[in-house]
């Protein structure tokens, strides 16, 4: 995959200071920790494009990035905040909660969501709640799980079941990828640019 320009768009606290290019978009979201920046910057070959952070809730804005690759649309890979992270004060987590949600019900150039699930942890409520959320506002998802690489392989097949027993959702729906080391990073981009090629879906 040859990435010709990745950028840094910008970052935005409201629906006023989301781009209006109209350029296809697709969302990351996950719990605080599940590694989006990492999986991000994996995919277009930088090191340093969405900055990560050892403390999980760092990302408090919707921030976005646009991505040139040759003979492909161009895209905007669009970074929400993290969830489910305690030490963040109930106020705050609230008013990202709105954030995202007024991002994900009301934006006509999303494509697709995708939801990072951690290998290592169980789907929370938070995950279960979501994918029906995302269902009755015409998004599409797809499931990513990150973090192969923390696994043994012993372990790998008891962990994909229990996330798939725990969302009620086929093996295949999964697509597996480690920042660390890229797999999966190719299947990722497929899944990525199947959404793009996607008509959007009418959205209020």
């Amino acid at each position: 995959m040859e990435i010709l320009r990745a950028e840094f768009v910008t970052s935005a606290a409201d629906r006023e200071g989301f781009p209006r290019d109209g350029l296809p978009e697709i969302a990351f979201v996950g719990r605080s920790n599940v590694g989006k920046s990492s999986l991000l910057n994996k995919l277009v070959n930088r090191r340093a494009l969405a900055r990560t952070s050892a403390t999980p809730g760092k990302t408090r804005l919707v921030n976005f990035f646009r991505v040139e690759r040759r003979e492909q649309p161009e895209v905007l890979f669009v970074d929400l905040p993290g969830y489910g992270w305690a030490r963040v004060a109930r106020r705050e987590r609230a008013e990202w909660q709105r954030l995202i949600e007024a991002y994900l019900a009301g934006r006509a150039a999303l494509r697709g969501v995708l939801l990072l699930l951690d290998a290592r942890r169980d789907p929370g409520d938070d995950e279960r709640d979501f994918l029906p959320w995302l269902a009755e506002r015409g998004v599409v998802v797809r499931l990513v799980v990150t973090k192969l690489d923390k696994l043994r392989a012993s372990e790998r097949e008891a962990r994909l079941r229990a996330i798939t027993r725990e969302l009620g959702i086929p093996r295949e729906a999964l697509v597996l990828t480690s920042a660390q080391n890229g797999a999966g990073i190719d299947a990722l981009w497929n899944a990525i640019d199947a959404l793009v090629s996607r008509e959007p879906a009418a959205r209020a």
